[in-house]
């Protein structure tokens, strides 16, 4: 395989044909590098086409100061990555495509046309005008022995067998270790960490747990999982209009409202994909964590136990709870698998429970049924332009990098945004930028 060369003479290798590689192309091609890009796929844009299924969140329309926050102890790594491409930034990118957006009833930015497909055919169509040649079926297995960097032969195994390829600057995007079918499956760690190169270990981020109840044993429950009943009417369905809170393992404190869906095993979804950091941190530090689940936040503590303790005449409990409260389905359900008889019985435990049930989350779910990861390539193995410090002309970008962030177009729009960093950083290396 020979290099091709754009109008500066300078090659890129962009390994990985996600968001965050697909950027990094378009900036480097952009400014005359000609950019070959390869995927261990048959095509790019897996994971970004399955994400769009239902409707493609874009990014986030919230005020970029709010926007930053939502990367958790990253925020201060990951806010020069917005300055080159925020929100706004990537509504006007996606309108150039000639995609036009729009802002939902929450704030999150979708094409009009809620689809994906067509948001990528433009971006692919654009790219291969500027010269990026795309080699799929073609998956990155290290580089050639004694030769690392971007002067050495980066290795691919592809249908014809193992090919090389050297260019001038090399950007990996090689994504986590989520949904591994799509591509993303984590085999670049031990080949960065053998180069000497930090990774904290790869976990699960957005993603569900397994619930537990350590004194359910006693009570004739399962100390892992829902109950048989509980499970076999309500997995699949939703808790809609409730709120969380938790703390996190350091004292941060979560408290959100929305919803979420029970699992055969435990609870997954938005509203517990967004404070999955917390809990899975809390879980690794004390084998557990706790959430208070909120049934009714739109009804104040006093006004629930006022109508938990209103006589009820010859009513059951249940049709007391329904017709005072509209409590009914799975929010009566969840009630009584984590209440005793007694306590269902109790007017004031009942209206405590109501206002905060715990809930204890034993395990994150695997990391493959996760919506992105956390961990990969430490910040301090970087520099401010993405770059590996151990070997030159190298630079990562996307979800193999050490941060995490939650769905609501917050994590797409920072792996796009750490692309086009890496494609300035490696512009800058080669001359062709200013320095990062």
């Amino acid at each position: 395989m020979t290099n091709q060369t754009g109008p500066t003479g300078k090659t890129a290798l962009v390994i990985g044909g996600g968001p965050a590689g697909l950027m990094a192309a378009e900036t480097l091609s952009a400014a005359g590098v000609q950019v070959q890009l390869f995927d261990a796929m048959p095509s790019v844009g897996r994971k970004f086409l399955l994400a769009g299924k239902g409707g493609l969140n874009l990014t986030h329309s919230e005020p970029a100061a709010l926007f930053a926050t939502r990367f958790g102890t990253r925020q201060t790594e990951v806010a020069p990555w917005l300055d080159q491409l925020d929100g706004t930034k990537l509504r006007e990118w996606a309108q150039a495509l000639g995609v036009a957006t729009f802002v939902g009833s929450s704030g999150r930015v979708f094409p009009t046309d809620m689809k994906s497909a067509p948001l990528l055919r433009a971006w692919l169509h654009r790219l291969r005008e500027a010269g990026v040649v795309f080699h799929m079926r073609h998956k990155w297995t290290g580089w050639a022995e004694g030769a690392e960097g971007a002067g050495g032969a980066c290795c691919f195994d592809s249908p014809k067998g193992q090919v090389q390829q050297r260019a001038d600057v090399v950007v990996l995007a090689l994504g986590g270790a989520s949904w591994a079918r799509l591509g993303s499956d984590g085999a670049w760690v031990p080949l960065l960490a053998a180069r000497g190169v930090a990774v904290a270990p790869l976990q699960p981020a957005n993603c569900g747990f397994d619930v537990g109840e350590p004194a359910a044993a006693s009570a004739g429950r399962p100390a892992l999982g829902w109950s048989e009943h509980f499970a076999s009417r309500f997995a699949g369905q939703p808790f809609k209009t409730v709120a969380i809170s938790c703390t996190g393992p350091q004292g941060e404190s979560f408290h959100r409202q929305g919803e979420f869906v029970a699992t055969a095993s435990g609870i997954e979804g938005s509203l517990v994909y967004a404070a999955s950091a917390l809990l899975r941190d809390s879980i690794a530090a004390h084998g557990r964590a706790t959430l208070l689940l909120d049934l009714l936040p739109d009804k104040s503590a006093e006004r629930v136990l006022a109508d938990v303790a209103h006589p009820r005449g010859s009513r059951s409990l249940s049709s007391h709870l329904k017709s005072r409260l509209g409590l009914d389905g799975i929010k009566l359900g969840v009630l009584h698998e984590r209440l005793s008889k007694e306590e269902m019985n109790t007017p004031a435990t009942l209206a405590a429970a109501i206002k905060a049930l715990p809930i204890h989350v034993v395990a994150a779910r695997p990391i493959d049924e996760a919506i992105s990861t956390a961990g990969g390539v430490r910040f301090d193995a970087l520099s401010a332009g993405a770059m590996l410090h151990g070997l030159p002309g190298v630079f990562c970008a996307g979800e193999m990098v050490d941060w995490e962030a939650p769905t609501g177009g917050y994590l797409l729009t920072a792996c796009m945004a750490s692309g086009r960093v890496a494609g300035q950083g490696a512009l800058a290396y080669l001359g062709l930028g200013p320095a990062v």
